[in-house]
């Protein structure tokens, strides 16, 4: 056979030696159309579809598939129709003898149809007890059970639906779906299968047999390859989705790359006090080795990162005049941090105790992602003037994991600075924020952060949960936190985070944070779901 070709049955449909692809084109030159559960009853339907298919696909046969319902019987109505019913072999035997003792029937008819053919004969009134014993009641009887059996048996249907469900009740039959195929003659059918070109080569092109040559059609309905492709988590799709919210807001992105930063960018810079309970073993993770950081200093890295994420923004407001910056000093931004801690400052009467250098320069896995927004609002003192910043990125806290909760997440930040700003536009703003994912009516509950004043949660109703749920925290920072960083003293500063999981969580019915990250989530769940979005459906 030449290259590219395909012959008459390329790959045999055969079965326990029977080539179906040809036994059903010889019937179809007798008979057409066919029914494959008449005329191949003894093929199986799997592999009848499969030569139906292969002729279908060369246009040589149509045909229909036809769904029914057949009544079989089970081995104990096949015993039955061999035998007759329980209570006519009752009856039989007690006509025969003329009087049965009761206890030594189950040893001439067996204890199965002693048992039931008993009841059954007293129900007909074929039997009646004598005493001890069972006599005769009727001279003749006819075995309704075993004729409509044997009918079934023969026919392989019962059209009374209530005499149906009796039998399947007694458990003497069953109903299976049948699957048949009507097939009839193509526009293309032969005896054989003509040989079809599968590829076109070069030598059919150098000699013109392409020109005659029978090539096979396409398939368009077959099913291509399954493609490894790669996913994005849903985790990193709505993450996309809050960065667009974000971008289209006028937001810069921030620098999160430090996952493991100082006690005194993550706590003590925000007014943490360091007994506070967020700085217990019990909710932050500590770092052994090495036993603690240096004191804040110049970060090159971070400051080239935040300014090609800035230098967008920065043209906007582009102006001929030349802005004089004032340096950061890190030395006297460490002692005003050490002095509102300890002593009071910047009209703060502080928390009055013994402020520790150790422990505030102890290194910590961060507990969010405040700890960044620090560093960025101290570097915007350099050149005080309204920004806008965000940051998506994991936090740890030392939790005990369940359904709710891991020991890493990822935190969603957001802070706004400008010259007077009151509380009202800070509420303002997160309604229009939350109206972009489709929560609207928001509730706001007073609420206690070390480093913003005032501070409220953020609840929204969630329609599917039918209740009000946290979605997140906010707040003004305190002068506290922001006048030793060298900010004006009439700049505030918006602060508001939530966590990326929750709304991910909802948008894509999982119950189980678990089941979202980590090792038991399901890696169709990530190929297979769709993009979200965070709007209003």
């Amino acid at each position: 056979m030449a290259h590219g070709t395909r012959g008459p049955v390329p790959i045999p449909q055969e079965t326990q030696s029977r080539n179906v692809v040809h036994e059903v084109l010889d019937l179809l030159d007798t008979k057409s159309p066919l029914t494959t559960s008449e005329d191949l009853a003894s093929i199986s339907q799997k592999d009848v579809k499969a030569a139906l298919d292969r002729l279908a696909s060369r246009s040589m046969v149509t045909y229909e598939t036809k769904d029914s319902e057949q009544v079989l019987l089970t081995p104990e109505a096949e015993n039955i129709v061999a035998n007759g019913s329980h209570e006519y072999r009752v009856w039989v035997a007690v006509k025969d003898a003329g009087k049965v003792a009761i206890k030594e029937l189950p040893n001439i008819v067996g204890a199965d149809s002693a048992k039931v053919g008993s009841g059954n004969a007293f129900k007909n009134k074929w039997i009646k007890k004598d005493g001890d014993s069972l006599v005769p009641l009727a001279e003749e009887v006819k075995d309704t059970t075993r004729e409509v059996l044997k009918n079934i048996q023969e026919t392989k249907s019962l059209s009374d639906a209530k005499q149906l469900a009796d039998l399947k009740k007694r458990k003497l039959v069953t109903v299976s779906k049948v699957i048949s195929y009507v097939v009839s003659k193509g526009e293309k059918y032969a005896r054989e299968i003509p040989v079809e070109v599968t590829d076109l080569t070069a030598e059919m092109l150098a000699s013109g047999e392409w020109e005659t040559a029978n090539f096979k059609p396409y398939n368009f309905n077959a099913l291509g390859a399954a493609q490894n492709a790669g996913a994005l988590h849903p985790l990193m799709k709505v993450r996309q989705e809050f960065r667009n919210i974000f971008f289209n807001q006028g937001f810069v992105e921030m620098p999160t790359s430090h996952f493991v930063d100082s006690g005194f960018w993550n706590f003590d810079a925000l007014f943490v006090p360091q007994q506070h309970p967020a700085r217990d073993m019990q909710d932050t993770f500590f770092i052994s080795d090495p036993p603690k950081a240096d004191k804040p200093r110049p970060d090159p890295e971070t400051e080239a990162q935040l300014d090609a994420m800035e230098a967008g923004s920065r043209r906007l407001f582009a102006t001929d005049e030349k802005k004089e910056t004032k340096p950061r000093d890190y030395e006297q931004y460490f002692k005003d941090i050490q002095r509102v801690h300890q002593e009071g400052a910047f009209g703060s009467i502080g928390y009055r105790y013994p402020w520790s250098e150790d422990e505030c320069l102890r290194l910590v896995l961060r507990t969010h992602t405040t700890a960044v927004s620090t560093w960025v609002l101290h570097r915007l003192a350099e050149d005080p003037r309204p920004a806008r910043y965000f940051s998506i990125d994991r936090v740890f806290r030392n939790e005990t994991v369940d359904a709710t909760h891991l020991a890493e997440f990822h935190q969603i930040e957001g802070v706004i600075a400008d010259f007077g700003l009151t509380l009202g536009g800070l509420m303002r703003f997160l309604e229009d924020f939350f109206s972009k994912m489709g929560i609207e009516g928001l509730r706001f509950k007073p609420a206690y952060n070390p480093y913003t004043e005032p501070s409220m949660e953020i609840f929204g109703y969630h329609v599917g949960l039918g209740k009000w749920v946290e979605i997140g925290n906010s707040g003004m920072f305190r002068p506290e936190m922001l006048e030793p960083m060298g900010l004006p003293k009439d700049m505030r500063v918006y602060g508001f985070g939530l966590s990326l999981e929750r709304p991910t969580m909802i948008k894509y019915g999982v119950s189980n944070i678990r089941e979202l990250l980590g090792h038991k989530v399901d890696l169709d769940f990530i190929k297979n779901n769709a993009a979200v979005r965070l709007d209003k459906n």
